[in-house]
This record gives C-alpha cells, structure tokens and sequence, in this order.
C-alpha cells in the first residue's frame, strides 16, 4: 500500500475560492461545502463509493450562475487525484464500472496514464438539477479529466430521469477510479506502462 496518498490544493481567482484535500486510500469520509447543493450531494456520492476521504470548501460568484464554481472545483479536483497519484507507480492504471440508478445506466472507464482526454457518448436529459445544469456536469468531469491527465470515457447508455443519469454517472466514476488507483503488488512498484513513463508537466 503507497504511503499517505493524499493532496491539498488550493485555489483563488477572482471569480471562485476553493480549497480540496483528498486522500486516496480513505475510507468514504466527506465534508463537502460548495454552495451548488447537487454538486455537494453528487461529490459525496463520489467519495463513499471510491472509498476516498474528501473535504471540500468552496465559495463562488453563484449570483451570476453555477458555471465558475463548478469548473474550479473540477480544476482542483483534478488536480488534487494527479498529485495523490504521484508517480504512478504500482497503480493497476485503468479500469472501467457499469452503475444503474433505476432506470439509468452509467459506463465509465478511465485510464490513469498520464494523458488527458475526455469522451461523452450519449449526453445527460437536457435540463438542470436544481442549479446545476446537465451540461455543466459534463464540462466538470471534462475539465477533471484533463487536469487529473487521465484519460475518461463516460457513456450514458439510457436513462429518463436526468438526476438518475448523473448520480449514476458519479458512482460509476468513484468506483473506476478506485480501482484504477489501486496498487497491484504484482507490478512490485513498477510503472503500469510498457514506456515505463508517465507523464508528469
């Protein structure tokens, strides 16, 4: 087991304050303040099925709307599993989970190699969840992706029910990265690639 992978980032424009700690190898833990009350209750879906301890303080321009917001807290989020990560070694890399929410199914799989890139096939029921809009939910997880340098792939294969889809979308997420972050012992802390590279700028 990698020692203490956890980070803390910080960050202040003159838009959004954010400051997130994430501890990889938690236990579910959460303590989460955004002020986009369906953000909060998806993050903490996120935390409890992946298994990562995450506390997260923010403060935002939401007079305007919830775009700011969000898309800073995927920066630091990002940013924060990138910097838990290290240097990759011994971690299994990839992995890819199927989760239902009642009449909605979630496929994601992501690839923690070093590389960004994100892909939605099929998008969320156009509309809003409470403030949160659809389409931000997705330029969140595509914002993450890129900063985490992970490769994500999100497809919502059927769902009516716009809140569904996303909350499935959200534990689907938790539990690939779980699994894709765990240490393989077999690997005996080399790196998950045939380049034995990851890249790291």
């Amino acid at each position: 087991m990698a020692e203490h992978r956890i980070s803390t980032v910080h960050r202040s424009t003159g838009e959004t304050s954010v400051k997130l700690i994430l501890e990889i190898d938690g236990s579910g833990v959460s303590q989460i303040s955004t002020g986009v009350a369906a953000l909060d209750h998806f993050l903490t879906l996120f935390s409890r099925h992946g298994q990562f301890d995450l506390t997260i303080e923010a403060s935002g321009d939401l007079a305007i709307d919830a775009h700011h917001t969000v898309e800073d807290i995927g920066i630091c989020l990002g940013q924060a599993i990138r910097q838990a990560l290290g240097d990759h070694k011994g971690i299994r890399r990839t992995a890819d989970i199927a989760a239902p929410m009642d009449e909605a199914l979630a496929h994601v799989a992501v690839d923690c190699g070093g590389r960004g890139y994100f892909v939605q096939r099929n998008p969320f029921v156009e509309g809003a969840i409470g403030s949160l809009d659809t389409d931000l939910v997705r330029h969140f997880f595509e914002t993450m992706a890129f900063e985490a340098r992970m490769n994500l792939h999100i497809v919502t294969l059927y769902g009516s029910n716009a809140h569904h889809q996303v909350e499935a979308v959200f534990k689907a997420f938790a539990r690939a990265l779980d699994a894709a972050t765990m240490i393989d012992n077999r690997l005996e802390g080399r790196l998950p690639s045939t380049k034995e590279h990851i890249e790291q700028a």
